[in-house]
């Protein structure tokens, strides 16, 4: 073949749809019926489709899967055809929803692959396939579906992991108890950093090309702020309060009991401070008080570090609802290191592993929370259904399903 002749990538051509699965049957082989339907998804669910479906469509041929027997039908949107497939099955038709949602729900808790075969049936790899290919979507553009709800204030840090006894790294990138980014790499530095959370920025710039977030909080890793930065230029970065008593604590909380008793309630009295004033005063007056009292190093340490980046902590007081704690990201990266820990950790290649986790990030993003949560939230049952304040569908992951129709982009990018 001649080297001129270059493929054109394609899209991700498939719309998912919520069609009554008891007469999804009928009205596919009615095409009335079927432009019926369309028609009512499009006047009440137009985030699901090309933005040019506006000026038409045309129906094209039905085909029936092979696996399921599932008839489907395709539509012309423009000049590209697109697949529409109904939420009650999964992708490439591997199986119905509803036979699998309690297992993917397990699987928000940790609940091996094994185990999962072992209760469900099939093999394991059939489990470990189906939540990699809930990783190939758009973790933003899935979880939030209206430009005006992206988070102003984020969290960010990594995680440390291991790829088959090598160390890796997983960047991650959460706002409003929801997991928005998230990859893995070979190592923390800078380069490496700023395309693993420009993801996030990519997949955010779909839903609204001018996304800037206003404030990024972090633990201070150089490599981290610095990515950021390249990344979001006009973005203030903000310094971890909570990593400044954990550093004292752990290194002191034992060996140095007393002297830690009166430092840690100091430097939450610093914490509670009302205005930017008040916090510098409080902190330069601690720093002050430890040293003369010749207190450890360990203790002594932080709280120097923090007074000599006292404008990268104070920084908060000016923008309202950021982040001060990196408690956020913290809560919900105990929840994927026991989720990594029930699979030993990655054992393929790089490209499976980041498929895994951002497949895990959709399941936490979406399976329902327990049911104390969720009267605490008026009902809505997962931290997605709290951002965008409604859902397609009763079932968590036909919900996902629909939410991820055209891979959860606005402007659908070649598939992966």
């Amino acid at each position: 073949m001649s080297d001129n002749k270059s493929s054109t990538p394609r899209m991700n051509r498939t719309i998912v749809l919520p069609f009554d699965q008891a007469n999804y049957h009928k009205i596919v082989e009615d095409p009335k019926w079927y432009r019926q339907k369309l028609d009512e998804f499009i006047d009440f669910m137009p985030e699901l489709f090309p933005a040019e479906v506006i000026e038409g469509y045309w129906i094209k041929e039905k085909r029936i899967s092979k696996k399921l027997k599932v008839p489907s039908r395709r539509i012309i949107i423009g000049s590209t055809s697109y697949t529409v497939r109904p939420a009650h099955v999964m992708p490439y038709h591997t199986a119905y929803t509803d036979e699998i949602e309690k297992a993917m729900f397990l699987r928000k808790f940790g609940v091996p692959f094994w185990a999962l075969s072992y209760v469900f049936g099939k093999d394991h790899s059939f489990w470990y396939r189906i939540e990699q290919s809930l990783g190939k979507n758009s973790i933003v553009g899935t979880t939030i579906k209206d430009h005006s709800l992206l988070p102003e204030h984020v969290v960010a840090d990594e995680k440390h992991s291991r790829m088959r006894g090598k160390k890796v790294y997983i960047p991650t990138t959460v706002a409003s108890q929801c997991i928005l980014g998230v990859s893995v790499t070979e190592d923390a530095g800078e380069k490496t950093l700023t395309k693993a959370y420009g993801v996030f920025k990519d997949e955010a710039n779909d839903l609204n090309p001018a996304y800037s977030p206003v404030s990024v909080n972090t633990d201070g890793w150089k490599a981290t702020i610095n990515a950021w930065k390249s990344i979001f230029p006009s973005i203030s970065v903000l310094c971890c309060f909570l990593h400044v008593f954990i550093k004292i604590r752990d290194r002191s909380q034992k060996k140095y009991r007393d002297f830690f008793n009166v430092v840690a309630e100091s430097v939450w009295n610093c914490y509670k401070a009302e205005n930017k004033a008040t916090f510098s005063q409080r902190v330069r007056r601690l720093y002050e008080s430890v040293k003369k009292q010749n207190v450890p190093q360990v203790i002594l340490n932080p709280i120097k570090k923090m007074k000599d980046n006292i404008s990268k902590y104070s920084k908060a007081y000016d923008l309202p609802g950021c982040h001060r704690t990196s408690n956020m990201i913290d809560r919900l990266m105990q929840r994927m290191d026991r989720h990594l820990f029930s699979t030993f950790y990655f054992h393929g290649s790089l490209a499976s592993a980041k498929l895994s986790i951002r497949g895990w990030a959709l399941i936490h993003n979406f399976a329902p929370c327990n049911p104390t949560t969720v009267k605490k939230h008026n009902g809505w049952r997962s931290p997605a259904e709290k951002i965008n304040q409604f859902r397609y569908h009763d079932c968590w992951l036909q919900n996902m399903l629909i939410s991820a129709s055209l891979g959860g982009f606005r402007n659908p990018p070649p598939n992966p």
